[in-house]
């Protein structure tokens, strides 16, 4: 008794469509062909499943070749005398030859449904999907992307995403995004304020600031260049960094941050490190009906802190600690400005 043939991995039979529906439609890109090289060379069954996909979509185009080209022509019929319809007389087709087999037609058909199951991923990945997310004011969320990439997206906040058979690309147009990204063999990339920031693999975050735009990594790594001609990577950022880009002349500057700085948002904390007091404010003002204000001189003084980010009566007490400021209580919030009364230090 023969063994029985050993069934192809439906996710390697997948992948192998997929690239060959990518080579179908045209020359590869030098990444996308060096990603194809590294599969193909992975294990044995991805070259024998890319090989068998191949011969498939061969046998395919032979079957709808082989085709006629149109219906033929119907027998001729005697007049028509009473209610008795003459019916055509069928022609069995000739049987082949024996050793001279040619393969049954539901066969062929079967072998083009196999293809099409095959393919019909890849299709569905190569046609583009866009999406679009807000979030209001108090109302950070969370959110599932379509590869199972999972977005923390703070309140106040907007981004848009395309997903593509070539890569995932996401926008963020203002606020602050969080990124759990899910691995797989397209490339994730998030552009803000004429920023790329490319993802290998990893976790962080994105943060458009007043002045600039604060990218931090929990894990894994990131590389941020310049969105333009010519994308020079500005910053290489490895988990427990974070880089601070400038908007007009994309200064950066590199420091070390840690993870519950990074993401003590989702939690609902405000933590801030050596930040200007205008940046934490926006912080919780995008969280809380009552409004923190500052004034330009109190707004550029630089503070650390870490505090729950509901409770203004915290802050406030926090913020009446500090030697520079003088803090009022006004109905609508807290009005903070610069304390020019205070000692200087030497």
């Amino acid at each position: 008794m023969s063994p029985q043939p050993r069934r192809p991995d439906p996710l390697i039979t997948q992948a192998a469509a997929e690239w060959h529906a990518l080579h179908r439609q045209g020359e590869l890109s030098p990444s996308q062909q060096a990603r194809f090289m590294e599969w193909l060379l992975a294990t044995p069954d991805h070259l024998r499943e890319y090989l068998a996909i191949g011969r498939v979509a061969s046998e395919l185009g032979a079957a709808l070749r082989a085709l006629p080209s149109e219906a033929p022509a119907p027998l001729a019929t005697p007049p028509r005398h009473d209610n008795v319809v003459a019916l055509p007389v069928r022609h069995a087709p000739p049987r082949p030859a024996r050793g001279n087999a040619v393969p049954r037609p539901w066969t062929r058909l079967a072998t083009a449904a196999a293809l099409v199951l095959a393919l019909g991923t890849g299709a569905q990945l190569a046609w583009p999907r866009t999406a679009h997310y807000v979030t209001a004011h108090g109302a950070p969320r969370t959110l599932t992307l379509p590869d199972g990439t999972v977005a923390h997206l703070n309140a106040q906040s907007a981004l848009s995403t395309r997903y593509t058979l070539f890569g995932r690309k996401v926008v963020l147009e203002q606020g602050q995004a969080s990124f759990v990204v899910a691995a797989e063999r397209r490339p994730f990339t998030v552009r803000a304020a004429g920023l790329q920031v490319r993802d290998i693999g990893t976790t962080f975050d994105v943060s458009l600031l007043r002045e600039q735009a604060r990218i931090g990594v929990v894990e894994g790594r990131v590389q941020v260049s310049a969105d333009d001609d010519n994308g020079r990577v500005l910053a290489d950022l490895r988990a427990g960094q974070s880089a601070r880009i400038d908007y007009h002349d994309h200064d950066v500057r590199v420091a070390s941050e840690d993870a519950e700085a990074i993401t003590g948002w989702w939690r609902q904390r405000i933590v801030f490190r050596d930040e200007p007091l205008r940046d934490v404010a926006d912080q919780f003002n995008r969280l809380n009906t009552m409004r923190v204000t500052v004034d330009e001189a109190a707004g550029a003084l630089r503070l650390t802190g870490n505090l729950a980010a509901g409770d203004v009566d915290s802050l406030q007490a926090f913020l009446q600690q500090q030697p520079g400021l003088r803090t009022t209580l006004a109905h609508d919030g807290i009005q903070v400005r610069a304390n020019t009364q205070a000692p200087t230090r030497r």
